[in-house]
């Protein structure tokens, strides 16, 4: 779809999400995220939480695989989607609006918490820092496929795109 505002949420999830599958067979994962800012009263000078937005968000194929295997309620997350919104008649014949995100991209807010990401399988060695151009066999850091892999942060001299230092010459003795 062409036209809808692409927008970047902070927020919660305020369940786990659902994964689901088509009649035609594909997967789909639904999903609601609550964003509430703080504000502060102007008179007392106190924090509080305003009014919460709340979102439904979607999303489809292998990435609603690894967002139902990834993502649980309560976490924390940054997701960038397509803004649409629907109206609807609730249980009781009240006229509705809801907002939803098409999601674009979805991943663990850093702020208050650490993640650790591991390569999907399926799409092999596109993209990402392993890139394409490996021989047959071969991980994304030059190392055989199945071998613990060295951290690509580290300059340890093996492994990492660059013989290790990324090509940027960057040493991790040295502060930036």
């Amino acid at each position: 779809m062409a036209g809808e505002p692409l927008i970047t949420v902070v927020g919660n999830l305020v369940a786990d999400p659902e994964p689901r599958v088509s009649q035609a067979g594909k997967s789909w994962v639904t999903f609601r995220i609550a964003s509430t800012p703080r504000v502060r009263d102007r008179q007392s000078g106190d924090w509080s939480d305003g009014e919460p937005l709340w979102l439904g968000c979607r999303a489809y194929g292998e990435y609603a695989d690894n967002i139902a295997a990834s993502l649980t309620k309560g976490m924390r997350v940054v997701v960038q989607g397509r803004l649409t919104q629907r109206s609807y008649t609730d249980n009781q014949g009240q006229q509705r609006t809801s907002l939803d995100l098409e999601v674009e991209e979805i991943g663990p807010s850093l702020r208050f918490a650490t993640a650790q990401v591991n390569r999907g399988q399926s799409r092999g060695q596109v993209g990402g820092f392993g890139g394409g151009g490996q021989p047959q066999g071969q991980s994304g850091w030059g190392k055989p496929a199945g071998q613990q892999q060295d951290n690509p942060w580290t300059n340890s001299g093996q492994g990492g795109a660059g013989g290790g230092d990324f090509g940027g010459g960057f040493d991790d003795e040295q502060p930036f």
